[in-house]
This record gives structure tokens, C-alpha cells and sequence, in this order.
């Protein structure tokens, strides 16, 4: 006896492959086998304008890149910055892209904590959605590192992590970096680069006496800044004497129009960071500094 037509066994098979079809895709996303939502080229992009790499290197010939360890001395005592390579247990390999999100967006470990502002979440927080989950792509393809993240050398009561939330009342809110309509694409794009990414803010606008940005004097540089010495003024009254070319210059190789070359953390940052950055988002940068008040 006939149970089922042939145009019944087709529809069977049909249904049977389907449902296959769909018990590998599951299984997949599960063990990771799926594309993951970044964009991990991109996010190489990404992670070298914001400088993820000289902030979480130890600062040696041989240091595992973002395997943690690079000192960051303030008046408040010792940052360290944490492995951030896919290590489950000593990286951030057991992380998820949420909470990757989370801490560039909020400033909040995936346990809720909040970090310390050394970590430059009041700037990060200002990062495209697109743009983090690239760059989260990104640090995925990172060697895992077993390197363990040193901890914070603060004295009481620079220690409390919960007094960071008051901290944060006063000095941090979130949210995207919204264009302004009255700028051009260039100086918007300069905007989000300089601001958001590069964090540039970070190092040149001088703090007050609980570490929070005098955002009225902001890139009117800093005396002392990050690792004691001081951070010039970049503002246009600050480079009246660079032309477009100078910094275009500088930005690419570290030469100064009088022929001297960068040094310090501003050398790394050219090295890893605006040398490494498109000529249109070079002079994106550039539109975004000539358009700041002087200072």
C-alpha cells in the first residue's frame, strides 16, 4: 500500500533537510563557528585611532601585545592597564560583546563595578555601536595571553571603587557623540575622532582636584599630565604656527616643523595610532582642531 504520494516524500525530505539545515546553524552559533556581528578589519582600525594597544602593553622590548601591564602614574597612585586578549580567565575571553559594550559605553565591569576613570570611559562612552562591536570583532582574533592583569597601586581612599559612582555624578555622561548640524563632514568626522576615539581630551585638557576635565579649558593642554610632564595646547591659538602640512607631517612621522621629533607617549601615540590613520581622516582631525576655541 501507497502511504505517501511522491509529492508527499518530496515535502518530507524537504522538511527533514530543513530542519537539519537548522539544528547546525544553532549547534554553530553556539561554539562561535558563525560570523561574529564585527567587522574585525574595521575594528583594527578602530582600535589602533582609539590606542588600545599602547595602554594595555607593558611598556618593554619583549611585552605581549594587550596582554596588560603598561603603568600609568597620577596623583592618585598606579594604573595598570588589564589583559584584554580573548584568555578566558586572565583576558577577557569569558566576556560577552555586551559586556564589551557595556564597559566602553558605561564604565562597568560585567560584575556591575564601576572602573576607575583611568580607563577612558568618559571619552569611549561617545563610540559608534557599530564601531565597538568591529572593534570587539577585532579583539577576538587577538592571541589569548595567560598573563595576569596587575593590580592598581591606590592609596586609601583613591581605592574605593564605590566612590567612583559619585565620581561619575559629576564628570561622566553617556552616550554617542552626536553630529552637529552647523559643521561640515570633515569637522564632524574630526569630531569623533579626536574626541571620541582618540580621546585626545585625555591628555590635553588640564583636570581639577578630583581628576575630572576643566571641559571650559578644554586642549588647552595640561601641566602636569599623564606620566608628569607637560601636554601642549592644541587649540588654533596653540598651532597658529603649524600649517595644515606641519601637522599632517607630525601626525604621520613625529617631525615638528623645526625638525625635532616627538617624544614620550605622544611618540607612541604617532606610532601606533595617526600614523597609522587614513590622509582623510588626517585632515578630518585637523579640520576638527582648527575649528576649536582658542584657548
Amino acid at each position: 500500500m501507497r502511504v505517501f504520494s511522491g509529492k508527499a516524500r518530496s515535502a518530507s525530505r524537504a522538511f527533514f533537510f530543513s530542519w537539519l539545515f537548522a539544528i547546525a546553524v544553532l549547534t554553530l552559533s553556539g561554539t562561535g563557528a558563525i560570523a561574529q556581528s564585527g567587522d574585525p578589519k574595521r575594528g583594527e582600525y578602530f582600535a589602533g585611532a582609539a590606542g588600545c594597544l599602547g595602554c594595555h602593553t607593558e611598556a618593554k622590548k619583549d611585552a605581549t601585545p594587550f596582554a596588560g601591564g603598561r603603568q600609568l602614574k597620577s596623583p592618585f597612585g598606579n594604573f595598570y592597564g588589564p589583559n584584554i586578549t580573548p584568555h578566558p580567565t586572565q583576558g577577557i575571553g569569558a566576556w560577552s560583546e555586551s559586556d564589551f559594550i557595556r564597559a566602553m559605553r558605561e564604565g562597568r565591569r560585567p560584575d556591575g563595578a564601576n572602573y576607575f576613570p583611568a580607563f577612558p570611559y568618559t571619552a569611549f562612552t561617545r563610540i559608534a555601536d557599530a564601531d565597538l562591536r568591529d572593534i570587539w570583532a577585532y579583539l577576538r582574533t587577538l592571541p589569548p595571553s595567560d598573563q595576569a592583569s596587575r593590580p592598581h597601586e591606590l592609596p586609601f581612599p583613591f581605592n574605593l571603587r564605590f566612590a567612583v559612582w559619585f565620581w561619575k555624578l559629576l564628570n561622566f555622561s553617556d552616550g554617542v557623540l552626536p553630529p552637529n548640524p552647523a559643521a561640515s563632514p570633515a569637522v564632524n568626522r574630526g569630531a569623533y575622532l579626536v574626541e571620541a576615539l582618540g580621546h585626545c581630551a585625555e591628555c590635553h585638557t588640564p583636570r581639577d582636584f578630583l581628576g575630572g576635565l576643566k571641559t571650559g579649558s578644554g586642549y588647552a593642554g595640561a601641566n602636569p599630565g599623564p606620566g608628569g610632564g607637560k601636554i601642549p595646547n592644541i587649540t588654533p591659538s596653540g598651532l597658529a604656527k603649524w600649517s595644515d602640512g606641519d601637522l599632517k607631517e607630525f601626525f604621520g612621522s613625529g617631525m615638528t616643523p623645526d625638525g625635532d621629533f616627538a617624544g614620550g607617549e605622544m611618540a607612541e601615540v604617532i606610532r601606533n595610532s595617526t600614523s597609522k590613520l587614513t590622509a582623510e581622516d588626517l585632515t578630518a582631525i585637523i579640520a576638527y582642531l582648527r575649528s576649536l576655541k582658542p584657548q
